[in-house]
This record gives C-alpha cells, structure tokens and sequence, in this order.
C-alpha cells in the first residue's frame, strides 16, 4: 500500500500483478485469473494422489487472465483510460 500512496503522491502510474494491488491504488493490473489456477493445480494434486506421475503430466498455461483498472488513480494522475480499454477490463475500481 505504501508504494502506491507514494506512486500517486508523486504522481506516477503504476502497475502490477493481481487485482487486489488495483484496489490498493494501482492504475492498472494484469494477471491470471488465480481462482481458476487454484482450480486446475486441484486437479493435479488428485491425479498424483490417484498414481499419475508428475513428470509424465502437462506443463500449463493461464488460459483466463484478468484486467482491473483504478478509474480513482487515473483521475488523480490526470489520465484519460481509453473506453476500448474499459470496456475489456473485467474489473473497473470507481
């Protein structure tokens, strides 16, 4: 929270990783969606436990990321977020 008071304080955008920093007073975030990663790491562990092994299981990939934007932080900051890019954000913080 402290570098994002101080981000703002003088007047500079960040961004990072996981929504919750957008609610902290990030401008913007993008990241995997952790519910669903949570999800298929789930499913893993009950193939190992059911006699997969690991080494033999697939590598994957984020397949839902997720976009949040602080319209709070943009005004402050004096910036205008384009409305293409509002209307892709999953999350928008007003």
């Amino acid at each position: 929270m402290r570098i994002s008071q101080l981000a703002l304080r003088h007047l500079i955008p960040i961004m990072g990783e996981g929504v919750e920093f957008a609610r902290l007073g990030y401008l913007l975030t993008y990241s995997q969606d952790w519910s669903s990663t949570v999800s298929r790491a789930a499913d893993y562990v009950d193939k190992i436990l059911r006699g997969a092994k690991p080494s033999e299981l697939p590598v994957e990939q984020p397949t839902k990321l997720q976009l949040a934007i602080n319209l709070k932080t943009a005004k402050t900051l004096g910036l205008t977020v384009p409305a293409p890019l509002l209307a892709r954000a999953d999350e928008v913080i007003e």
